[in-house]
């Protein structure tokens, strides 16, 4: 859709306005713009002339935000980061395309990261920028072209590639078992439990598996797998945690399977992106490269018996 430009203010009117929203000052600004303060003000008022609102109140030496310019600063900053990133990562990269990735932290450094060498040495031109987010969020806010997601395959105008199923182990210190071998599953209620802020019923899920109902349950609460393993692997409870997160603590003991095999959790692993984004070819060659390297079938670390 063509814009119409007598809604698209020049350039260098948003860059003055966006400054001067910033530091409330004409002279900051024009120090920022290396301008005069003159210039920045002539800009300011042809802005409000040609969008026909006051922007700003005077008030002595300061400029205050008017309300329907505090609106219109945060649409405008954005807008302005928004097309510097771009630029910027087009002149990094002008030949392959950028991927903007949002990352779940534990799935992002521990199952990702890893991998991601094999990928960028196929595909020398594109450039993958990860951040991180615990929730879903709005793509057309956010601006990524794709997003890693836990849970099921629901995310509204999204299309979705099923990366995994996690298996996850009731992890923790060989020290707060003492020796203890738990016989039964309802065992684990002897020791304090640790809990994920982001999955409040993953140890319902996990007690439903041996056919228990679990009591209400108190003990730890965090917002990370991350630092949940570690509370475990220093004795504070026991966790629920991803085989793919534990294997190397697995594998030197520093953590143990309190009871039984791993069970499946109650989610899965998603790569989720906007449906406007199915044909962008960074994106196209990323897909395939998931789905190659991940699915079910990729090998599980077995706890220690």
């Amino acid at each position: 859709m063509a814009f119409n430009r007598r809604f698209l203010p020049a350039t260098h009117l948003l860059m003055a306005f966006d400054a001067v929203a910033r530091a409330e000052s004409v002279t900051q600004a024009a120090a920022e713009l290396s301008l005069t303060q003159g210039a920045v003000s002539r800009q300011i008022a042809a802005l409000e002339a040609q969008i026909g609102i006051k922007l700003f109140d005077r008030e002595k030496k300061r400029l205050r935000l008017t309300w329907a310019g505090a609106s219109y600063a945060k649409v405008v900053s954005a807008a302005l980061r928004e097309i510097a990133q771009t630029t910027l990562q087009l002149k990094a990269n002008p030949l392959g395309g950028t991927i903007n990735l949002a990352i779940l932290p534990t799935f992002g450094t521990r199952w990702l990261a890893p991998r991601l060498s094999l990928f960028l040495s196929d595909n020398p031109n594109i450039t993958i920028n990860l951040s991180t987010r615990l929730s879903q969020f709005d793509f057309a806010k956010e601006g990524f072209d794709a997003a890693i997601h836990f849970g099921s395959a629901t995310w509204a105008g999204a299309e979705h590639l099923k990366l995994m199923t996690e298996m996850v182990v009731p992890a923790c210190s060989p020290s707060l078992l003492k020796g203890r071998k738990l016989k039964a599953a309802r065992d684990i209620l002897d020791f304090p439990l640790l809990h994920l802020e982001t999955r409040p019923n993953a140890w319902e899920h996990w007690a439903q598996h041996y056919g228990l109902t679990l009591p209400p349950v108190t003990g730890m609460l965090f917002d990370q797998f991350s630092t949940m393993s570690q509370a475990a692997a220093h004795g504070l409870g026991i966790a629920l945690l991803p085989s793919f997160l534990i294997q190397q603590e697995l594998t030197s003991g520093q953590l143990i399977s309190a009871f039984g095999a791993p069970t499946r959790s109650v989610g899965d692993y998603y790569l989720v992106w906007p449906k406007k984004n199915a044909d962008y070819p960074p994106l196209i060659k990323f897909r395939a490269w998931l789905e190659k390297n991940s699915g079910d079938s990729a090998p599980i670390l077995s706890a220690k018996k």
